[in-house]
């Protein structure tokens, strides 16, 4: 078995169907920074309802580091009659990226403009972690 780590953004907001078997398949299409000016574009499937807490937080733009395993590429002809190669993996575990701006900042609007922040942090549950506002806002340049 072929392992990947690779780190994107979400193309598109996750992508749910079923089988003729009612098994339930999610995809998610990643974009990732090979080098500076080329992305490659992968197929993400996950089988069954093992991330479905955390795939609702996934929207188009999110950032994701995605841990599966490599598909055998496929190599297909797009509109303009050049081949393509389509990169395909199978998720074995989904992460939350530290790295990449959130679509949306509601925290910094939920609060009265008069309202000073609070100097003390609020209380984390267990297995989250709570991003330094200077740090959620620094993009990587993927």
């Amino acid at each position: 078995m072929n392992q990947i780590t690779i780190a994107g953004h979400l193309g598109a907001d996750p992508e749910v169907r079923f089988t003729s078997s009612g098994q339930k398949v999610t995809t998610l299409r990643v974009a990732a920074r090979a080098r500076k000016e080329e992305t490659i574009w992968w197929k993400v499937t996950i089988w069954g309802e093992q991330f479905d807490k955390m795939l609702s937080y996934f929207k188009k733009g999110s950032p994701i580091i995605v841990l599966g395993e490599l598909n055998k590429p496929e190599i297909f002809t797009d509109k303009e009659g050049k081949p393509q190669v389509s990169m395909s993996i199978t998720a074995i575990n989904l992460l939350f990226s530290p790295f990449g701006k959130p679509e949306s900042s509601s925290s910094h609007t939920d609060r009265s403009e008069n309202e000073a922040p609070s100097s003390s942090r609020e209380p984390v549950a267990h297995g989250q972690a709570k991003a330094d506002t200077a740090f959620a806002e620094e993009e990587m340049p993927f």
